[in-house]
């Protein structure tokens, strides 16, 4: 792979410039703190292209991704589109020469995740998703409390859950086709949280759902095309870790907390900004609890380690097979549901 001299040489840009959540700005600052120079934005919005513009004087703009491969030579694209778009838009421009991150996730099913690899190993270039939670406090001071300190002893299970009961918001995200699930969205963040906490190859993926019933429901956006209502997977590691990921807009009484480690000496709960410690004492007679917060979220690492490895050869910390893990689980947990069976994981 071709190195840069140094960061401000990588020209970058994005592709969706859309106002949920101001994603593009964010991503083009992000880069440009890590030293990279952005040049291009490319949004089918020309709303969002004259905002581009305020935001950041003399960059170009573009009314899609052909006509910014064929007239800038940028050289780093992040795509900031509905999820099932990364793999077509990623493939177009690997193929024209360009490096390609993608908003989480990185695609829908692991075949698309497959091409996209191997057309960058082609072309040697780079594919990666934006896991900065991958750095958030959360989950670094978990594994300095589970990996360094041992503090609950043997991780034996891990419990992910997110949700309440509520209808699906009008948008694309509530399409099934769109998004890819229920389970996509903060499914790809708590995976990858757990991956890092489970030092161990998967074995199997077993997946549940519950649809039709908000689909049913008057004034339901995507009546034949939505999400699930309910939806889970359950993974087994190699060393007999059970992972089980739920996500539900029909929980009448939601848990506190996103994950629960359950180990051999004790629990560990992880919330939002705080994590809860409970331990047992040697002869299991008594248990302790202990409250804190979570230091800062570090996310802006993840385009500083991106500028590092194309300048300095730094090891990529989400590199393809890394962020195919999490939708190589998800895809086979939907697989799963349709067959009513336990499916062998690929790449563990």
């Amino acid at each position: 792979m071709k190195r840069f001299s140094r960061p401000a040489d990588i020209k970058v840009g994005v592709v969706g410039y859309g106002g949920a959540f101001n994603m593009g700005k964010a991503h083009l600052n992000q880069m440009k703190a890590a030293g990279m120079t952005p040049v291009a934005v490319a949004e089918i919005d020309p709303k969002r292209l004259e905002q581009a513009k305020q935001d950041f004087p003399g960059i170009a703009t573009f009314p899609d991704l052909g006509r910014m491969l064929k007239e800038c030579d940028v050289n780093l694209i992040t795509l900031i589109t509905p999820h099932n778009t990364h793999a077509p838009l990623a493939l177009q421009a690997l193929k024209a020469g360009r490096h390609i991150v993608c908003e989480k996730p990185l695609a829908i099913t692991t075949a698309e995740v497959d091409a996209m690899l191997a057309e960058a190993k082609k072309k040697g270039l780079i594919v990666s998703t934006y896991h900065n939670r991958h750095w958030d406090g959360r989950i670094q001071l978990a594994l300095e409390h589970i990996q360094k300190k041992k503090l609950i002893g043997e991780i034996v299970r891990l419990e992910l859950h997110m949700g309440a009961f509520g209808k699906p918001r009008a948008w694309w995200r509530s399409s099934k086709s769109i998004s890819g699930g229920i389970l996509y969205d903060w499914g790809v963040h708590l995976l990858e949280y757990c991956f890092q906490l489970v030092q161990s190859p998967m074995t199997e993926v077993s997946g549940f759902a519950k649809t039709g019933f908000w689909a049913s429901q008057k004034g339901a956006p995507y009546p034949k095309d939505a999400n699930e209502d309910e939806a889970s997977a359950i993974v087994r590691f190699k060393n007999g870790v059970l992972l089980n990921l739920r996500i539900t807009t029909l929980d009448h009484n939601p848990k506190a907390g996103w994950i629960e480690i359950l180990g051999t000496k004790g629990s560990y709960l992880i919330d939002g900004g705080e994590y809860t410690l409970i331990r047992r004492s040697e002869d299991g007679s008594v248990s302790t609890t202990e409250k804190g917060k979570n230091p800062p979220d570090q996310g802006e690492k993840y385009y500083q380690n991106v500028a590092d490895h194309l300048v300095k050869g730094a090891a990529l910390v989400i590199d393809g097979p890394w962020a195919r893990r999490p939708i190589h689980v998800l895809d086979l947990a939907w697989q799963s549901a349709k067959q009513g069976k336990t499916l062998k994981v690929k790449y563990a």
